[in-house]
């Protein structure tokens, strides 16, 4: 096997990595938010991937954890990853790439659908760089009239 050389998109990846603390807010009915708080430690595993693993509390449920991957495939010229959770059995495969600012990383996904009755559907997850000490984090749902909507929302601060 041919020595992979590491990429920009892989050096990308590696401004995640540090403690985190997050503020999300999350839809939980048509006219009902809730936030709640957590922590996020990313981790470099090599210069190819990082692993992100975090803790909160989960509205109306209680501690929830979760463990993100994410890499890059010179190959395909994608990013691809993983989402696990603790409150659910499903195996969340990541597809994504940047946008021409290199600020925003939006992954999708397909998974179980909201709406339940054993349907998919599909998912995007965004991850935008704000500065140094800042990244903002979004999910959305693909509705049946087309258009994303966005489920929950997250503000990531570096820990000093």
């Amino acid at each position: 096997m041919e020595k992979e050389t590491v990429t920009e998109q892989h050096r990308w990846l590696q401004q995640l990595v540090g403690d985190w603390t997050y503020e999300s807010t999350v839809a939980a009915g048509p006219d009902d938010t809730q936030t709640f708080t957590g922590t996020d430690r990313v981790k470099a595993l090599g210069e190819f991937w990082i692993v992100a693993e975090g803790e909160g509390e989960f509205p109306g449920d209680g501690p929830a954890r979760m463990v993100v991957t994410l890499g890059y495939d010179p190959r395909r010229k994608r990013f691809t990853g993983t989402f696990i959770h603790s409150m659910m059995s499903y195996l969340w495969h990541y597809d994504g790439e940047l946008d021409a600012t290199r600020r925003i990383l939006t992954l999708e996904s397909t998974g179980p659908s909201m709406n339940g009755a054993g349907a998919t559907a599909r998912y995007r997850d965004v991850i935008e760089i704000v500065s140094e000490s800042q990244r903002m984090f979004s999910s959305y749902a693909l509705r049946e009239d087309g258009r994303w909507h966005e489920f929950m929302s997250a503000r990531y601060t570096r820990v000093a």
